[in-house]
């Protein structure tokens, strides 16, 4: 043990036993400790002994009662050494002196080096580093002696400053705590110094330099606007030009309006502001405890022109409550507290060009009593003023990351169509799978678990395997765009089906029970796209080919210790492939650029044949007209200057003055 404290425990019944301590000594001839007897007792030396009981053990504690504190001049009962306690401890358990547990404990235990005497009142003056360095001397490392090479220590003196005198430390570490700056007239520091150096140098003493003044002790003030809210304008007029896509949705209290969304890590957020031109389909899970009403009446909606819009709320009741009530729980009460919530929000934002002309409301309400979970359905759609479809979508021209996928069965009446991916939940299994949108331009991987038994028929097991793949593209077509009409077929691509190869031989009968090949478990999706233009400058994708194909695997029923009629587990996949091609075949190389490969731009980092890149079409940087005067006018210099520097320029300019 190293401190005055140690704990041990003795296992069994204590009653009747009989607890002591006894300090050893080791024999000097044999260096063996004295045998230890029964006798002791609760106090031996500066160690005592306590022990308390318990049901099943008991605890024992030896402490040292002695001062740990080092000797000061005139002390006693103190430690004259730094290592105070070196000791060898017996502890003994007997009943009827016969002895049950023994312990040995050798003691080294250390003095306290904390400090017990009168602290000065003196304090060190730290001087104020704003006008004052903190450290006049650097160099001077060693309190009460001379630090070689070290000119500014006071220590040194005069004689002993000789013998380093021209060796002594340069800049800062040497003392030159406050050199002087560039800027300063008197400075020669520069190696050149500019003509003008003299008109814009700096007169000023030392004491005002840029190496001090760093520290501003200025007041932080907290924000004083509340979450969701961006200050008021001061200048009159509108304080809208209008809304761009992605912008956030503002209310007549200068606020973002907000309706329930899903964040990126899948929960739902109450208060997410809506974005202009940004459709979303989202449900949140909600009990009657957490439920919270939203008050729509009092709400009205910058339209971003200046005036404010009042929603148009119709409200409806919910017939079948089971497609919203997810979970509930039996309760044991003989009354139940229930409540009228909100089941669902469908906004629809009808909108021209950058103003909201006006928004149509739907709210769905229903019975929520105390124990169920509620599937809140939260939808926003924006469509153009200037469509005939009320039922058309109106989106992008093209595709952007994170976009839905638009898919299409033009072999139903119904042409909306779908092209998902599992969401697993619980334990992972199919039956509790449920389905989300594949994203554009996001490669994306999921998969759920199938049970399958020991006497599964290889062809069932293909054929079920199969419709639950199927299940997530319900679709004969993917839109180009975002924007695809479900009336014209040329703004779709028809999905290119790859299908599973079958066997015909049942495989699960005779020796072979319990293993299927050529089970079609993973489906790959692969989608080609390619740059087709730009919107405002944001890249817009189309989708020129989706190819739909199966991989097959060779499922074996997995047995324990023995092969019982239980079941195994058949994990089958699904994964999104986003490739890129480009819009156009790429040109082929010339014979000059195989040839001349130090002119070929993609191969060096010079490109002379883009010299007078600026100077073309191609060149979007700014106007045509505009880089174009600004190379003639930087020809118009270039020849100037090369007019100027000609040998023969003096002379005519001397003989035009004649």
């Amino acid at each position: 043990m190293s401190g005055p404290r140690v704990n041990s425990f003795f296992l069994g019944n204590s009653s009747g036993v009989n607890f002591s301590i006894i300090l050893s000594s080791v024999d000097e001839e044999t260096g063996k400790l004295q045998l230890a007897n029964c006798s002791g007792s609760k106090r031996g030396g500066d160690w005592n002994l306590n022990v308390t009981p318990g049901m099943n053990s008991s605890r024992v504690t030896v402490s040292l009662t002695r001062n740990l504190q080092l000797c000061l001049p005139n002390a006693t009962d103190c430690c004259t050494t730094p290592l105070c306690v070196v000791e060898t401890l017996q502890v003994l358990a007997c009943r009827d002196s016969v002895m049950l547990a023994h312990l040995l404990i050798q003691a080294e235990i250390y003095a306290n080096s904390s400090f017990t005497g009168n602290v000065s009142e003196n304090a060190t003056i730290i001087p104020n580093q704003v006008f004052q360095p903190l450290g006049s001397c650097p160099c001077d490392l060693t309190a009460g002696a001379c630090d070689v090479r070290c000119c500014c220590d006071p220590e040194c003196t005069p004689d002993f400053k000789q013998l380093f005198n021209e060796s002594c430390f340069t800049g800062v570490f040497g003392g030159d705590v406050n050199p002087p700056f560039d800027h300063l007239c008197s400075s020669q520091s520069m190696e050149y110094i500019p003509d003008w150096f003299p008109f814009l140098c700096v007169q000023s003493s030392l004491n005002n330099t840029p190496f001090l003044g760093y520290f501003y002790h200025g007041s932080i003030s907290t924000p004083r606007f509340p979450p969701f809210k961006i200050p008021l304008q001061t200048s009159p007029g509108k304080l809208f030009t209008g809304y761009g896509e992605g912008d956030p949705i503002m209310t007549e209290e200068n606020e973002y309006f907000t309706i329930p969304q899903q964040s990126m890590a899948g929960q739902c957020v109450g208060n997410a502001p809506v974005a202009y031109l940004q459709n979303f389909d989202v449900k949140c899970l909600t009990n009657l405890a957490s439920y919270k009403e939203r008050l729509l009446r009092d709400v009205r909606i910058n339209s971003g022109a200046g005036d404010f819009i009042q929603p148009d709320v119709i409200y409806r009741t919910i017939a079948d409550m089971g497609k919203f009530i997810t979970e509930s729980e039996s309760l044991h009460t003989a009354e139940v507290l229930c409540q009228n919530v909100t089941f669902g929000e469908h906004y629809t934002f009808i909108w021209k060009d950058k103003n909201i002309e006006r928004i149509n409301v739907t709210v769905f309400l229903g019975t929520l009593c105390d124990g169920e979970i509620l599937a809140q359905r939260f939808t926003v759609k924006f469509q153009s003023l200037e469509s005939t479809n009320a039922t058309e979508l109106f989106g992008n021209p093209g595709y952007q990351v994170g976009k839905t996928v638009k898919a299409a069965n033009m072999n139903a009446s119904d042409t909306f169509g779908s092209l998902n991916l599992w969401q697993p939940a619980g334990r992972g299994l199919c039956t509790l799978a449920t389905y989300t949108p594949v994203l554009f331009g996001l490669d994306s991987f999921s998969g759920c678990i199938l049970e399958v038994g020991i006497n599964e028929d290889c062809s069932l097991l293909r054929g079920n395997v199969t419709e639950k793949l199927n299940s997530l593209i319900k679709a004969t077509h993917i839109g180009k765009r975002d924007n695809s009409s479900y009336s014209d077929l040329n703004d779709w691509v028809e999905i290119i089906r790859l299908d599973p190869f079958n066997s015909d031989t049942n495989v699960s009968s005779g020796n072979l029970k319990g293993i299927c090949p050529d089970i079609p478990a993973n489906l790959n999706i692969r989608i080609i796209f390619a740059d087709v233009g730009a919107v405002q400058g944001i890249p817009q994708q189309e989708i020129l080919a989706v190819q739909i194909s199966y991989s097959t695997v060779i499922w074996q029923f997995q047995c324990g210790l023995i092969c019982e009629n239980s079941i195994s587990f058949l994990p089958i996949t699904a994964s999104v492939q986003f490739i890129k091609v480009p819009a156009q075949p790429p040109v082929p190389m010339t014979r000059f650029q195989m040839n001349y490969t130090e002119f070929d731009c993609s191969r060096n980092a010079v490109c002379w044949p883009q010299l007078f890149y600026p100077l073309t079409r191609f060149y979007t940087g700014e106007p045509y007209s505009q880089s174009l005067a600004k190379g003639l006018s930087l020809a118009f210099l270039v020849l100037l200057a090369a007019i100027m520097s000609n040998p023969w320029f003096p002379k005519l300019r001397n003989s035009s003055l004649v």
